[in-house]
């Protein structure tokens, strides 16, 4: 079996992305640095697992067996369960209990299993329900917008909503973009200079 994987950008304001997909053989990804976190959904030999993916401050290996199939919904930068310790997250992950073909259980609600096709619609409910908040100091820093804050303050609201810091953030971001670059066959000393590393300190 080939795996097989599509993903889509989102409309929705609390959704970057989402992905679906099966594994084929041999399926042993390396998941680069990634700011955001995700709700992974896997099927795999009748069985239901759910899990919230904290965000990755360096590329981590996994593996999956053939046959597994899996939904993701990435969530922007800003938007978070307050419930939850995203900063405990980073680099790690935590499975929700209860899980079946339908439902999941998640803040004392059973909520219905999302698909690829209608995964704004699961989000709309998080939200009105309050399960999903957005913190508006992250959006509002992230859009370049002055605020009369500490940095501890703005430091102490990144770690809550995202488990990173605003510089962590703008790291992996920098790295991505240097990457992409270099990927369209622009020159290394080019893509230092565009991705803004010529500019940091040394």
């Amino acid at each position: 079996m080939e795996t097989f994987f599509e993903g889509r950008p989102s409309d929705s304001p609390y959704i970057e992305m989402v992905w679906h997909g099966r594994t084929g053989s041999h399926y042993t990804p390396t998941c680069p640095a990634d700011v955001n976190w995700n709700l992974l959904f896997q099927r795999y030999n009748g069985k239901v697992k759910i899990s919230v993916e904290g965000p990755l401050s360096q590329a981590k290996y996994k593996e999956l067996p053939e046959g597994v199939e899996w939904l993701v919904i990435k969530f922007r930068l800003g938007v978070f369960v307050p419930f939850l310790n995203i900063e405990n997250l980073t680099n790690g992950d935590i499975f929700l209990p209860d899980s079946t073909h339908q439902s999941f259980w998640l803040h004392s609600t059973t909520w219905p299993m999302p698909d690829y096709e209608n995964a704004e619609t699961f989000v709309e409910r998080l939200v009105r329900d309050e399960t999903l908040i957005t913190d508006p100091v992250v959006t509002a820093v992230l859009c370049d917008h002055p605020l009369d804050l500490s940095f501890r303050t703005v430091r102490r609201r990144f770690l809550r909503a995202t488990g990173l810091t605003h510089h962590t953030i703008q790291q992996i971001q920098r790295a991505h973009y240097a990457s992409t670059l270099l990927g369209q066959g622009v020159s290394i000393l080019d893509a230092v200079y565009e991705a803004g590393y010529a500019d940091q300190p040394h």
